[in-house]
């Protein structure tokens, strides 16, 4: 499966843990969002590029602005 994710505002704390809410659909369309406490880059690679894109976040969908239960562990 491969999902196509964006960066969101939302910033939850999830199971003690701060994470961001990113959203998102499969190849196959179906639509999805992600709890993402850590992100990063190799240390060799030039991270100047994904440093400026993991900047770029937009607002939440009204989907994401509140926690499934059954999405706490």
């Amino acid at each position: 499966m491969r999902v196509t994710l964006q960066n969101t505002t939302k910033q939850v704390i999830l199971n003690g843990v701060p994470v961001r809410i990113w959203e998102g659909k499969t190849d196959s369309g179906i639509p999805c969002h992600a709890y993402i406490a850590l992100i990063g880059v190799a240390r060799d690679l030039d991270s100047a590029e994904f440093d400026r894109e993991i900047e770029e976040q937009m607002a939440p969908s009204e989907a994401v602005l509140a926690i499934p239960l059954r999405m706490i562990l």
